[in-house]
């Protein structure tokens, strides 16, 4: 009889608990549904109760594309998770990026390796973020892309060189990796004056995967707000642990080997950030904040351009009168290509609408940078985002990908139109259209956290197309070659990662007779 009491009174017991259980997640659903301040923002339901939605498809590397047809079906502003709005418009842009009074929500905290440990990508601090930026931003100012050139362009032909080579082998070409190795030979000499090599030995050729590896990891932690709040992405990163180990060391003997040499031997980025940060602390190297402006910059300089790179090459290949009209630019605007340099290609208006038309349509950052009212700042007046007034907690952001295929500001997205940018005279109509289109413009982000490295950026992606062209044809690989990277929407398609990755395109290159006045027919070792 006693068994017969216990065993009642024990599932009397679990029963009240699952109801109660059932009754708190009911009451947390109906409240995300009903009563959250942001119930009446429409987006898909299963957005509204978890983060895990937008958790998903960062998994699956195309929360951009997701994001995107969302925006079609509900609007320029659909909630994404439970305490996110997503806007695509050129207003919500400057609301949100070009305000004083926003900073990075904690979310971006799951780039810290240590805790306490900032760089210029996850200082949410307002005031330790301008402090970083400005040490950061003086190793990529317009003047030092100036002094660095010569190193740019000669790694640039290097490029040119492989390039010219590959094509003894009567192979198509995949450029993502040639494109990949180039910018990260650039950025290693940017940031610590270190050779890399990547483009004459495979010794660090993982460096790329591997960061690509991260970025992917990051994007995805960032979706879940729990992982960070726990720190569950220290015993996640223990899995890939061999991988960025191997990374870890050899930033590390990067650093440490431009710690040998004078502070100032060269203009790089450690001349200018070396005494102001902490690099030979107690603890070691690699908890001193070198360290970590040292991952962030070569992160940020080095798959970002690849892709621009890869994205511009992939749309002339396949716009034959914007091909041809480039080549003429360039071919005419220089008589020898010891002459081609940052300064003459200034003039070269029909390039910096090419690059600016293959950023618009795949933009190297494609996701959504999030954004939320500063804590300080709470009570000080309304958060408003393009007439939205944005309830306490609530994550804003701009999704990329999404305005720049906005109709509204450009016409026809899908298609590359470089003379998009390049809208003669001067009437009211056209005035609009071109202030339209620039204020919607944000490859590099905008207001105070927008990419440091813009001037670099232009000039690496200016030096290597016009060298292109000037020493290079090429054309769409044949047959199912040729269609690597292609969408459905017909852009090439991009992979979000936070930043972004990318197969293709592949390309059949053919030498000038400018490139044997200059290079000769030997071949290039590597």
């Amino acid at each position: 009889m006693m068994s017969l009491l216990n065993l009642s009174t024990s599932t009397g017991v679990a029963t009240y608990v699952l109801y109660g259980l059932l009754s708190t997640v009911v009451l947390a659903l109906s409240y995300q549904l009903l009563l959250h301040p942001l119930r009446n923002y429409p987006g898909p339901l299963i957005a509204k109760f978890t983060n895990a939605y937008a958790g998903y498809f960062a998994v699956k590397r195309n929360i951009h594309l997701e994001i995107w047809r969302n925006h079609q079906k509900y609007g320029p502003v659909f909630r994404l998770g439970p305490d996110r709005l997503v806007f695509s418009t050129a207003p919500a842009l400057r609301d949100i990026y070009q305000n004083e009074r926003v900073t990075k929500p904690p979310i971006y905290l799951a780039t810290q390796s240590q805790s306490n440990a900032h760089s210029t990508w996850n200082s949410l601090d307002r005031d330790m973020h301008r402090r970083k930026r400005k040490l950061v931003g003086r190793a990529t100012t317009e003047a030092s892309m100036r002094s660095f050139e010569p190193t740019m362009v000669e790694q640039v032909d290097i490029f040119i060189q492989g390039l010219a080579r590959d094509h003894q082998k009567q192979q198509p070409i995949n450029v993502k990796d040639r494109c990949s190795y180039l910018s990260f030979d650039i950025v290693g000499l940017l940031s610590f004056g270190y050779a890399l090599n990547l483009q004459r030995d495979e010794q660090n050729q993982f460096l790329a995967e591997q960061l690509a590896h991260g970025n992917h990891r990051m994007n995805v932690y960032m979706q879940f707000p729990f992982i960070v709040r726990h720190k569950l992405q220290t015993w996640i990163n223990l899995l890939f642990r061999q991988g960025r180990e191997k990374t870890a060391r050899l930033i590390e003997t990067m650093i440490r080997s431009r710690m040998a040499d004078d502070t100032k031997a060269r203009r790089d980025l450690f001349s200018f950030v070396a005494d102001a940060v902490n690099a030979k602390d107690d603890e070691g190297l690699r908890l001193g904040d070198l360290w970590y402006e040292a991952f962030f910059f070569i992160v940020a300089g080095g798959d970002t351009t690849a892709t621009a790179l890869s994205a511009t090459l992939f749309y002339l290949s396949r716009n034959s009168e914007c091909y041809t009209k480039l080549a003429t630019e360039i071919r005419t605007a220089f008589r020898k290509g010891a002459e081609i340099s940052g300064k003459g290609l200034a003039g070269c208006q029909y390039l910096r609408a090419c690059i600016d038309e293959s950023l618009r349509m795949s933009p190297p950052t494609p996701g959504t940078l999030w954004r939320h009212l500063a804590p300080e700042e709470e009570g000080r007046g309304p958060f408003v985002v393009d007439g939205h007034v944005i309830p306490k907690g609530t994550k804003v952001g701009v999704n990329t990908y999404s305005l720049h295929h906005n109709e509204e500001y450009f016409p026809n997205p899908f298609k590359y139109d470089p003379g998009r940018w390049l809208i003669a005279g001067d009437s009211d109509e056209k005035a609009a259209k071109k202030k339209a289109m620039h204020d919607a413009f944000a490859a590099f982000s905008v207001g105070s956290r927008g990419c440091a490295g813009k001037p670099t950026a232009y000039l690496e992606l200016s030096l290597s197309l016009a060298k292109i062209l000037w020493y290079l044809d090429f054309e769409t690989a044949p047959g199912e070659l040729g269609q690597v990277g292609v969408s459905q929407e017909g852009d090439f398609r991009l992979y979000d990662i936070f930043t972004s990755t990318h197969d293709g395109p592949y390309l059949v290159f053919k030498p000038r007779d400018t490139f044997v006045e200059d290079f000769g027919n030997a071949p290039v070792n590597g």
